[in-house]
């Protein structure tokens, strides 16, 4: 986002590479997902694609580090949530990650989900590599029965 056009509400959370702080992402984006009158099938899907976005900065971005920071960014528009999840990570090809996760022989893999469920559940979700890290960019659309 180049502007801070009108109407448009950012939120930054800058925290630790820690998991047991996710928990703060989910409480901001279900708040968030709440004032714009998300339904709660749809806050719950949005958290849990913050979630996953958080976890994959912090395991395979930062490795772990709790002294590398990672950032999420809250862009609350009149139409939409858009989430940005940067770390200082080298990335990855996404078309290397999640072949087919629903086949029957990946049904017990303990792992390898998150992307899947992230497009499963956001409108969009894009990812950013270079010098400055990884940033994976989440939307989510106002539903039509929305005010």
């Amino acid at each position: 986002m180049a502007d801070n056009p009108r109407g448009v509400e950012n939120i930054t959370v800058t925290l630790p590479s820690r998991l047991e702080l996710l928990s703060v992402l989910d409480r901001v984006a279900t708040a968030l997902c709440e004032r714009m009158e998300f339904d709660e099938d749809t806050c719950s899907q949005v958290a849990l694609s913050v979630i996953e976005a958080g976890t994959n900065a912090i395991q395979h971005g930062n490795k772990r580090d709790a002294t590398k920071p990672f950032d999420v960014r809250f862009a609350v528009f009149p139409d939409r949530i858009e989430i940005t999840v940067h770390d200082s990570g080298r990335g990855f090809r996404p078309e290397s990650v999640n072949g087919d996760v629903t086949s029957p022989e990946h049904l017990l893999d303990a792992r390898g989900r998150g992307i899947f469920l992230m497009r499963s559940c956001m409108d969009a979700v894009d990812y950013r590599f270079g010098d400055f890290g990884t940033e994976c960019h989440l939307v989510k659309r106002r539903p039509a029965t929305a005010s």
